[in-house]
């Protein structure tokens, strides 16, 4: 149904309801999935942060490492283990960027420092020393586990594990091999979790990071820092103005959905709910089209509302102008009939036979003229509710029974070049709609009816002209309002065309009066039947 057509003050597209439903179903569930998304790649940020803070850490204890062994060696030797296959670095920049990422699985707990195999060299230990001291005060600031280790992996020096052997661990074997490594292990905590914890894994890791100390090719020792994520929601505590700006945004979103739901759905049905109530009220005549009702099945409510309304105030005028004429029509016999039987009453036994006989013959005129003015109302009523059938009738049928019923009257029918059209209206129905308009033609003294068609598409339009005295132009625009008649002296009851007309609308159907210069000339649309 083409609805756009239909509401002329609508410039844009009309959406489906269920589309909009769907739309917003797929916001409000993105929501929560959006909050779980964002909680994920908060908490990822957070470990790439602790892993690039423990290579900054690294660096930095490692750039003392090499201090201190070139003050321990002798000029122009180099501490440490050759790696050949170290490639060289191109400049003196060498960026270590952080590679860790929650969407890779966690690794089990880190495994325990077993006994070395190899002593620790007299540098080694000296260097650790030397180191542990600023390990430790680092430690109190950097809240790190720092463990260093000497070219062979054992700890040098650090809060425990002295004297022990980390050779074994992933990643100390390939920082062994002077190559960065980094992990995600799970931890034991040894605090109780925080009230999120289904949505936060930040208390439940740690990050670990071994950082090989190497100089001109030389591996010199490893450092091994280890450290646990910031917990996710301490840090959102601790940047709550940014959370509460993204609430802030969240609701406005939240108040978008309902007012864009409201608009696109209530409102429309609320403007149709105050129109019926005006209507009621007595304010309004008529349901009008919405202006703006967003989505196709609103403006469909709104066309039924309007078609409906319509309807309504079309058979509500109908029903007066037929009560104010049916009225008129009735009063008049009647008030003959009246004055009649009262005269009788009073002077029948002074009035001779032939004023009596006049009177009678009035009443009996009178009660034949109320009599058929009754039969054509309920052929009007019959009409206007008729039930349609799925009949079809071949149009010669019909019109050689009218040839038949009228030639005894004077009235020929002409349709030589019609061919036997198939129309999708009972046989009874056109019978009856033509016979209305044929006996029009014979009160207005019709000799000859010319009947011809045309076919427009699944049309067949009808005309019916006579070569009687016509209608004149005073009263073309009249010949279909029931009960008017220029014959009422003559019997005529004005409702021969309503009948018609009522009868070719319930099946679809029209008919009108086409200018003439002679006779009457009609039009009948009706639809073809669908013989395929």
């Amino acid at each position: 149904m083409p609805i756009n057509a239909r509401f002329p003050l609508v410039k844009h597209r009309l959406f489906r309801l269920r589309n909009i439903l769907l739309l917003v179903m797929l916001m409000v569930l993105a929501l929560p999935l959006g909050g779980l998304y964002f909680f994920r790649i908060y908490e990822n940020e957070l470990v790439q942060q602790t892993e690039r803070e423990l290579i900054s850490q690294s660096a930095a204890l490692a750039a003392g490492f090499r201090l201190l062994t070139r003050n321990l060696q002798p000029e122009g030797t180099i501490y440490g283990k050759l790696l050949p296959n170290l490639p060289q670095p191109d400049s003196d920049y060498q960026p270590i960027i952080p590679t860790l990422s929650l969407i890779n699985p966690i690794k089990s707990r880190r495994p325990e420092a077993v006994s070395a195999q190899l002593s620790v060299d007299a540098i080694a230990q000296k260097i650790g020393v030397q180191l542990n001291r600023v390990m430790r005060d680092t430690q109190h600031v950097t809240l790190s586990g720092i463990r260093l280790l000497d070219l062979n992996g054992t700890v040098i020096a650090g809060r425990e594990e002295l004297g022990l052997s980390l050779a074994h661990i992933p990643e100390v074997k390939r920082a062994l091999q002077g190559k960065y490594a980094s992990a995600i292990r799970q931890r034991l905590s040894d605090q109780p979790p925080p009230p999120l914890y289904s949505i936060s894994r930040g208390t439940l890791i740690r990050v670990f990071v071994a950082f090989p100390i190497v100089e001109n090719q030389h591996l010199q020792g490893v450092l091994y820092l280890s450290r646990t994520p910031e917990n996710i929601i301490k840090h959102l505590y601790a940047v709550k103005e940014k959370v509460f700006v993204v609430s802030l945004i969240l609701l406005m979103l939240v108040g978008f959905l309902v007012a864009f739901v409201s608009s696109s759905i209530s409102r429309p049905i609320r403007e149709l709910i105050k129109q019926t109530h005006r209507i009621r009220q007595g304010e309004q005549k008529q349901i009008e089209p919405l202006k703006n009702p967003v989505t196709y099945e609103v403006a469909q409510l709104s066309e039924s509302f309007v078609s409906m309304s319509h309807a309504l105030t079309e058979r509500t005028e109908y029903l007066r102008r037929f009560a104010t004429h049916m009225s008129h029509e009735f009063k008049t016999p009647l008030t003959s009939i009246q004055g009649a039987l009262e005269l009788l009453h009073d002077h029948i036994d002074t009035m001779t036979k032939e004023r009596q006989q006049r009177f009678i013959d009035n009443l009996l005129a009178d009660t034949l003229r109320l009599k058929q003015l009754v039969n054509r109302l309920l052929e009007l009523a019959r009409a206007d509710a008729i039930e349609t059938s799925q009949k079809n009738c071949h149009l010669h049928e019909v019109l050689d029974e009218l040839q038949s019923q009228f030639s005894d009257r004077g009235l020929s029918l002409h349709y030589p070049q019609l061919p036997n059209y198939v129309l999708a209206v009972a046989p009874e129905v056109l019978e009856m709609a033509l016979y209305n308009l044929l006996e029009n033609s014979v009160q207005h003294n019709s000799q000859q009816v010319e009947i011809s068609a045309i076919q427009q598409s699944n049309i067949l339009e009808i005309q019916l002209h006579d070569n009687g005295d016509g209608i004149s132009p005073n009263n073309q625009n009249r010949v279909f309002t029931p009960f008017f008649t220029t014959r009422r002296s003559t019997g005529g009851t004005g409702l021969g065309l309503a009948i018609t007309l009522s009868l070719l609308k319930a099946y679809q159907g029209k008919i009108e009066l086409l200018p003439s210069e002679q006779g009457a000339l009609f039009l009948l649309s009706l639809k073809l039947a669908d013989i395929a």
